[in-house]
């Protein structure tokens, strides 16, 4: 049990695209497909309230209890544990949004939230925390929750992205990077991680460049998945 919850745990390291990875990514998976094929049952008022507030808990549970996790193992850090990362700001988003049932923090949400989301499941940084780590449910539950949460949304606020809202997309997470900079600078923390590339794990930082370049093909790379996220909407309107 100590294992589970140790955070200096002597478990295997996390290893990316292993079978413990590949079949957490295949039930997330399995749980949208679910989502969209049963997306009629979310118009009934009842049902979709239950599930908003269900998914609502489900994150307000997991952050809590990953925090409790942290201050108990004594590695609370402002450098480290506040949620500034992209996807870890979209699982607070996440709760206001299904809360207050708010459609208009969908489109950040679904291009901000969901890409950022997507992209820590795909590649997240979990160091030396492997199944079944506490931390390794943890991150998979919360970040899961989240792609749940918006494809939920879409489909009860009869969501109809644009190409403008791509764009307003982009210019809010840039002047959110410039104020997490300035934080950084003062905390010398490396949220976001536009400082330096987070050390000893596989990321698609790997692939970028050194710093500073990879700041601008991190802005690529973005850019490029909002596009592949509206893609299916166009397609829809073709």
């Amino acid at each position: 049990m100590n294992s589970f919850f140790s955070f200096h745990s002597k478990q295997e390291s996390f290893r990316l695209f292993s079978g413990e990875h590949l079949l957490t990514m295949g039930i997330i998976l399995t749980l949208c497909i679910l989502f969209v094929f049963f997306r009629k049952t979310f118009q009934e008022e009842s049902k979709n309230r239950l599930i908003r507030f269900s998914l609502a808990f489900l994150l307000v549970l997991s952050e809590s209890v990953y925090h409790v996790w942290l201050l108990s193992e004594n590695e609370w850090s402002v450098k480290t544990a506040l949620p500034l990362h992209l996807s870890d700001l979209a699982v607070f988003l996440a709760i206001i949004m299904l809360l207050r049932n708010n459609c208009k923090l969908l489109t950040f949400m679904y291009f901000a939230g969901l890409g950022s989301s997507i992209q820590a499941i795909l590649t997240p940084n979990l160091g030396h925390f492997s199944f079944p780590h506490f931390r390794y449910v943890e991150f998979f539950v919360s970040h899961g929750t989240v792609v749940l949460a918006i494809l939920f949304m879409v489909v009860s606020c009869k969501f109809r992205p644009t190409i403008r809202s791509i764009w307003t997309t982009v210019l809010i997470v840039d002047f959110y990077a410039a104020c997490i900079f300035l934080l950084n600078k003062w905390l010398r923390a490396n949220y976001l991680y536009i400082m330096h590339k987070p050390g000893n794990t596989s990321s698609l930082l790997n692939y970028l460049g050194p710093w500073p370049w990879y700041l601008f093909s991190m802005e690529l790379v973005m850019i490029i998945s909002f596009y592949i996220l509206y893609s299916p909407f166009w397609l829809k309107r073709r």
